[in-house]
């Protein structure tokens, strides 16, 4: 129920976290981060796009974006492809 309730806003990384802290297995864990990072660059670029309307312009605010998704979890090969993508790309 929790994995559910994350894995639209939080990264592989946070839901796995988050589940360590409440004693689940770890073979269950594997198992929900596998389930996770199935769409997890979806879901990192929902949670950019809702914060952020618009790519960085600058390299002070590339960085902040992604601290900001950094903090939710996601890794840094996530994050690269949804700061780096273009609109031609959507």
């Amino acid at each position: 129920m929790l994995v559910h309730a994350r894995k639209t806003k939080f990264g592989s990384a946070r839901v796995a976290n988050e589940l360590r802290e409440k004693g689940v297995a770890d073979e269950l864990i594997s198992s929900a981060v596998a389930e996770i990072k199935l769409n997890e660059l979806d879901n990192a670029r929902n949670v950019w796009q809702k914060k952020y309307k618009a790519s960085a312009e600058t390299r002070e605010e590339w960085a902040k974006q992604a601290r900001f998704l950094q903090s939710r979890g996601f890794g840094f090969d996530v994050i690269k492809k949804v700061l780096n993508h273009t609109e031609s790309e959507d």
